[in-house]
This record gives C-alpha cells, sequence and structure tokens, in this order.
C-alpha cells in the first residue's frame, strides 16, 4: 500500500456508532439464541405464524409448537405442532413474551 493511500485510510471518518467487532452476530447466532422462544414467522404469501421454535435446519425448514396462524392481522387457525418449509419463508422474527 503506498504512503499515500495509507493517509488517505487514516484520514477517513471513523463511525463512532459501529458496533465493536466482537458485539457482531450472525443470523446463525440469532437462530441458535430464539430456539425454545416464541417467534413470528413471514412467508412469501405474508402469512404469519407465531409459536415456539422447537428446531429448523440449514434450508429453513421450520418446526413449531403452538402455533398461531395469521392472515391479514386476523387469527385464522390455531395448531399444535406446525412444520414450515424453508422456500416459503420470508423471514423469522423474535417474538416478546
Amino acid at each position: 500500500m503506498s504512503s499515500a493511500a495509507t493517509e488517505d485510510a487514516a484520514k477517513a471518518p471513523v463511525d463512532k456508532d459501529a458496533a465493536p467487532e466482537q458485539n457482531k452476530r450472525s443470523p446463525s447466532d440469532f437462530l441458535k439464541a430464539v430456539l425454545g422462544r416464541p417467534v413470528n414467522v413471514r412467508l412469501n404469501s405474508g402469512t404469519d405464524y407465531k409459536g415456539v421454535l422447537a428446531c429448523l435446519d440449514g434450508y429453513m425448514n421450520i418446526a413449531m409448537e403452538q402455533t398461531e396462524e395469521y392472515v391479514d392481522g386476523q387469527l385464522k387457525s390455531k395448531y399444535g405442532d406446525c412444520f414450515i418449509r424453508g422456500n416459503n419463508v420470508l423471514y423469522i422474527s423474535s417474538q416478546r413474551r
């Protein structure tokens, strides 16, 4: 690296709000943290499933317990156990208890 490039890098603004390297969490860390906890799973169709995350795999196939199905924000069904194929999942978010 040339000395001019080094000087430019030293003058670059530092983002004070950026998290330190050790505080960064990967999506895998998040999924491990929410296993056994209440989650909201949104499908590509817009349907939401709320329940306890029992397990999931690398394809994001999901097994949930105590599951409720919401369509357009309205409760439609309640299931004891629910299995969702991963290619239908838009996102998984944690839910407050």
